[in-house]
C-alpha cells in the first residue's frame, strides 16, 4: 500500500540550496521540520535534553536563544551534545552573532532591522563565512526598521517585502549567498500576503510561519491555515509552528501539516472517525492510547481507526493496516487493504500496536537490505 496518496502532487517553488550543518534546505530536498528551545540557554543539560527529545519527535532542526553571553559560552557544549543542527536567534546585540559561529552554531538567524549598522552585518557575515555557517533574514511584522513602517504607515505585504530585500542586498554585497529569508506576522493575511509576494521576488529559499500564533489549540489552527495554504502553492522550504506550549507539540503540528499535504512522511498516520452511536467499540479511547502507543514508531505507516461498516472497509482498502468495528465485538482487522481477522474488544489495542511494529520492522529490513 502507498503510505501517503495525494489526489494531485504539488509543484513546489524551486529556490536555492543552502545548507543548515547536514540538514539541506530548498531545492528539490525534503521540507524541514523546526522548533526552538524555551529552557534557559545557560542550563545547558537542560537544554542538552531538549534538543534531543525535539529531534527524537522529528524535529529536523532546532533554534536556541542566544541573548546573553554567558548564552554563546553555553553553546559550544550544548553543540558537542546533540545530533540535530543548531541555530541560533539573536535580536540586538550582533556580537552574540559572531561569539554563536564561532561556538559552531550551523545557522544564524538575525533580524538585519534590530542587529544595527552595515558595518555589524558585515562582520556577522564575515563569521558565518569564516565558520561556515548558514543565516536566516528574520522579518517580522512586529519590528519592521523605523524608515518603512513610517513609509507605508503599518505591517503590509509590501513592508515586510521590502525589508527582506533590503537585507537581502545588504547580505549579497558581502558576497554572501547561504541564506534563507523569512517574513513571518501573527496575522494570517499578512503573512501569507507576504511570502506570495515574496516568493515571486527572489529565489532564495524560504521559512514559514505564523509568529506567535498562540495556545496549543489555536495556535495549531491559525498555523495550519497559513502554512497550509503557502504549501499547496507550492511555497516554504522549511517551517515552524509557533506555539505558547510544548516545543514537542510544534513539531507534531508540522509533522502533520506536511503529511496530511504529502510532503513528509514519517511515523504513524492514523485515520479515524469522530464516533457515533453506530461504533462497535470505544473509538476515541482507542485513538487516543493507539497516538500514545505508537508515537515511537518513525516509520511511513497508514492506520485507520473506525468504528463501523458504513466507511471502515473504504478507508481500510487505501491503508496499510485498517480496523473496522462489527456487531458483537467481531471487529475485523485488514492487512494491505483486504480482511485478514476479526479481533474482539478487548485485545484492540494489542492486536494493533503488534501489527503497527511488525510492519515497521518488516520496513526497516527492506529498507536495509537495499542500502
Amino acid at each position: 500500500m502507498n503510505s501517503i496518496r495525494p489526489f494531485r502532487d504539488i509543484k513546489r517553488r524551486l529556490s536555492k540550496e543552502i545548507n543548515v550543518g547536514k540538514v539541506k534546505i530548498g531545492g528539490q530536498n525534503p521540507i524541514s521540520v523546526q522548533s526552538m528551545t524555551n529552557t534557559l540557554t545557560t542550563d545547558v543539560k537542560k537544554t542538552i535534553d531538549q534538543v534531543n527529545s525535539l529531534h527524537e519527535a522529528g524535529a529536523d532542526i532546532v533554534r536556541i536563544s542566544c541573548p546573553d553571553e554567558d548564552s554563546t559560552k553555553s553553546l559550544k557544549e550544548i553543540i558537542k551534545n546533540v545530533e540535530a543542527p543548531i541555530i541560533a536567534d539573536i535580536h540586538f546585540h550582533y556580537q552574540r552573532a559572531i561569539e554563536a559561529a564561532k561556538a559552531g552554531a550551523s545557522c544564524l538567524r538575525i533580524n538585519p532591522g534590530n542587529i544595527g549598522s552595515k558595518q555589524r552585518v558585515a562582520e556577522v557575515v564575515k563569521a558565518a563565512k569564516d565558520y561556515n555557517c548558514s543565516m536566516r533574514i528574520g522579518v517580522n511584522g512586529g519590528s519592521l526598521e523605523k524608515e518603512i513602517l513610517e513609509k507605508y504607515k503599518e505591517p503590509c505585504p509590501e513592508a515586510l517585502v521590502e525589508s527582506a530585500k533590503k537585507n537581502i542586498t545588504l547580505l549579497e554585497e558581502n558576497n554572501f549567498n547561504n541564506f534563507k529569508i523569512s517574513v513571518k506576522a501573527s496575522d494570517i493575511f499578512l503573512a501569507v500576503g507576504s511570502y506570495r509576494l515574496l516568493a515571486k521576488q527572489c529565489e532564495y529559499p524560504l521559512h514559514l510561519g505564523i509568529t506567535e500564533a498562540g495556545g496549543l489549540f489555536s495556535g495549531t489552527v491559525k498555523s495550519s491555515i497559513g502554512l497550509g495554504l503557502l504549501l499547496l502553492e507550492g511555497i516554504g522550504d522549511t517551517i515552524r509552528v509557533s506555539l505558547s506550549a510544548d516545543p514537542i507539540e510544534e513539531v507534531k503540528a508540522g509533522l502533520e501539516i506536511l503529511k496530511s499535504l504529502g510532503l513528509k512522511k514519517r511515523g504513524v498516520n492514523i485515520i479515524s472517525c469522530p464516533s457515533c452511536a453506530r461504533q462497535a467499540f470505544e473509538v476515541i479511547k482507542t485513538v487516543e492510547i493507539l497516538e500514545k502507543r505508537l508515537c515511537h514508531i518513525k516509520e511511513s505507516i497508514t492506520l485507520s481507526i473506525i468504528g463501523c461498516v458504513v466507511n471502515g472497509p473504504g478507508e481500510a482498502a487505501q491503508t496499510d493496516i485498517g480496523l473496522t468495528g462489527g456487531g458483537k465485538g467481531n471487529n475485523m482487522i485488514y492487512l494491505s487493504g483486504l480482511q485478514n481477522h476479526q479481533v474482539p474488544n478487548d485485545n484492540i489495542i494489542e492486536q494493533v500496536v503488534s501489527l503497527v511494529e511488525k510492519k515497521a520492522e518488516e520496513i526497516r529490513r527492506k529498507k536495509n537490505a537495499s542500502n
